[in-house]
């Protein structure tokens, strides 16, 4: 793939940054930055920062086209990891001449990118281009579980045109359809209508309210550890602490909070893209958001460079097995703890029609799932999993 074609590439003097000021040791240093002029091995890289300043579909947030720069800007100020990591910043990605071009464009590049196993991270611009991050898994012929972390659940209709807070019906309705699940982290009730959590909850989605959430922050880590992409909609953060959003409100994720759940989704060894949107820098106070969303790409890649890579069952002795019997189950739950990491799965059988031959499906869980298993009762996710995968 030609990138040259695809991206405008940014520098330090475009981001008005100082980089005779700023020591070695700061991000601005130990980042690749794109040019198309300078021979590229796409392999080489870990994770690629793509900025995408499409705003077209957006719902009342125009200024979020100015999000990638301001983002850059704080985030190349930060220190480096203790570990060393490959982080290419392509730069920002040319609009097509109509937002479908666009989404085109951005599936094409995520696509690319993730066949060559490295990790896209997409600065929007508006939420609707988590659609476009979706269809990439669709090039690539891949089922996926999408996990959003935003306030609403963006639904949309399936006539009404796409739009950053109605789209998640395109993911659902698109032929032919490569979506295994989707979950949405932090949805606020009072943001939703009834019969969009009806909705929800007839499809056999994951959704989690914000409260629930805060109290019990540690459920987050299955969700995402389970997911192939994750969207970060701003306004799941609450107003004061990132004001650089007109959607979001008074309550939400705290910014430490939103950066541990950022951290998780790095430690995914299933994640393989990652996207933020919705910051508008016009609305921001003193850097406040922008300084926020640094930190929860520095957690990102912190997660990242601290992956287990236990979810692959090669050899059963790195892990402790339980088989427990509970009442209303078609046979025992049998779960699985790493010795390595600590981490939970959960077997959900997988029953094919006109066969006897089942597959295990090894479900991300909590050890929350195995207590309540040894007290016998059977956790929402493995009903929902087990539905989901046995229609």
């Amino acid at each position: 793939m030609d990138l040259s074609l695809f991206f405008e590439p940014v520098s330090a003097e475009s981001l008005h940054l100082d980089d005779k000021e700023m020591l070695s040791d700061r991000l601005l240093h130990n980042i690749l930055m794109y040019n198309p002029e300078a021979s590229l091995n796409i392999e080489e890289a870990d994770i690629a920062i793509m900025g995408v300043p499409e705003v077209r579909n957006t719902y009342r947030n125009p200024s979020c086209s100015l999000a990638p720069d301001e983002i850059r800007r704080q985030f190349y100020q930060l220190y480096n990891w203790r570990k060393p990591v490959r982080i290419l910043d392509l730069g920002n990605l040319r609009l097509g001449q109509t937002v479908e071009d666009t989404y085109s464009a951005v599936s094409e590049v995520v696509a690319y990118l993730v066949e060559n196993k490295v990790i896209p991270i997409i600065l929007g611009g508006g939420n609707d281009l988590a659609y476009a991050n979706y269809r990439a898994y669709e090039l690539l012929e891949r089922v996926v579980n999408v996990v959003d972390i935003d306030a609403c659940f963006d639904l949309g209709t399936e006539t009404a045109p796409i739009r950053s807070d109605a789209y998640v019906n395109k993911l659902v309705l698109q032929q032919p359809n490569f979506l295994l699940n989707y979950s949405n982290i932090g949805y606020q009730s009072y943001m939703n209508s009834p019969e969009s959590v009806n909705m929800m909850e007839s499809l056999y989605f994951e959704t989690y309210r914000v409260g629930f959430m805060r109290r019990n922050l540690e459920e987050v880590e299955p969700v995402v550890r389970n997911a192939d992409m994750v969207s970060l909609d701003i306004s799941a953060v609450r107003r004061p602490d990132a004001p650089g959003c007109p959607h979001n409100s008074s309550n939400g994720f705290y910014g430490e909070e939103i950066c541990q759940i950022s951290k998780y989704v790095g430690l995914s060894d299933k994640l393989s893209s990652f996207g933020i949107y919705e910051y508008d820098p016009t609305l921001d106070f003193n850097n406040q958001t922008s300084q926020l969303i640094a930190h929860i790409l520095w957690y990102f890649v912190e997660g990242f460079l601290y992956r287990m890579n236990d979810g692959q069952f090669k050899n059963k002795d790195d892990y402790r097995q339980f088989n427990v019997s509970v009442s209303g189950a078609l046979d025992e739950l049998v779960f699985f703890n790493s010795r390595k990491s600590g981490r939970w799965w959960v077997i959900v059988p997988m029953y094919q029609k006109d066969s006897d031959h089942v597959q295990n499906y090894y479900l991300p869980c909590s050890k929350r799932d195995f207590d309540l298993a040894c007290e016998d009762k059977i956790s929402d996710r493995w009903w929902r999993t087990y539905h989901k995968v046995n229609p």
